[in-house]
Formats: C-alpha cells, structure tokens, sequence
C-alpha cells in the first residue's frame, strides 16, 4: 500500500504545479505562430491487472515546458494607482534575500524568478497598462517583492491641422 501512496504523492505534486502554471503555458503557446490550438494536457489513472496504478499524461503540449515541479508561482497582485500615474506589482516570495530576487521587464511581461537554497520562485506577470521600463523601482522586505512602474499617458498625435479655405 506505501507505494500505491507514494505513486499517488508523486504523481499529484507534479500535477498540482502543472495545473497551476498552465495558463502561462498556453500562453506562450498562442503567441508562437507554428501551433495554433486546441491545447490540452492532463494525466490518466488507471489499475492494472497486477493492482498497481498506472499514470499516463496524454496533450499535445511538450513536456520539457511545463515547469519545474520544485518551483513554485509566488503569489502577484497588480494594483494600477490612476491618481498616482503608477502600477504596483506587489509579489509574496518567502525564504528568499533580496540579492537572490531577479527580475526582467519585456515589453508588457515582467519576469520574476528568486532561488535560495530549496526555496525556487518564477512568474511572468502580464502588464495591461503602458508603462515606462526605465522608471521601475523595485524593493524586497520581509518576503514581500515590490515593483513600481511610472504609467506612460497616451500621446496625442502629432501633427498640424490644416484648414480648408
């Protein structure tokens, strides 16, 4: 019965970590013009004949991208402060010291990934705002990552109207 259990342990870490990452999969898969959808993946448990279980992953999703089941997704809020003209990503990453945070801003996606000792952390967090990549300021107290971005005002169009006589 242990290794039925264990089986089971195994199997359900490693799909509790998919699960909650795949959004950034898909993600990832949408944007790359050579696969275009359905995308699915999930596992399949059965019991032999012998009473042993059999897990089998079935998707047509790779499996070198899913992510690592040691790392974990830090919880992210994202607060846009209109008043303010800025957008607070605010990341929960315990267990980690600041010189271990990374982080790396790509057009509207940030990067944030931290590793010290066992503790792993990554996310790509989507910004929907425009904002400006050379104003990020980000501190690391206590667990709590914070990133703030100055909000970039929609230019107006250039130009000069002309009347018509």
């Amino acid at each position: 019965m242990t290794i039925f259990n264990d089986e089971f342990n195994r199997v359900f870490g490693r799909m509790s970590m998919s699960f909650f990452n795949l959004d950034d999969i898909l993600e990832e898969f949408k944007t790359k013009e050579t696969n275009t959808g359905p995308f699915y993946y999930g596992y399949t448990m059965t019991v032999g004949p012998d009473g042993r279980p059999a897990v089998r992953e079935y998707g047509n999703i790779n499996q070198e991208s899913l992510p690592d089941s040691n790392t974990r997704e830090p919880m992210v809020d994202t607060i846009v402060d209109e008043k303010a003209k800025l957008v607070k990503l605010i990341a929960e990453m315990p267990g980690v010291e600041k010189s271990d945070v990374k982080i790396l801003v790509q057009e509207k996606i940030v990067d944030i990934s931290a590793e010290h000792g066992e503790k792993k952390y990554h996310v790509k967090v989507p910004i929907k705002c425009k904002v400006d990549e050379n104003s990020a300021k980000a501190s690391y107290k206590n667990g709590i990552l914070e990133l703030v971005f100055k909000l970039v005002e929609d230019e107006k169009p250039k130009g000069k109207r002309v009347e018509v006589e």
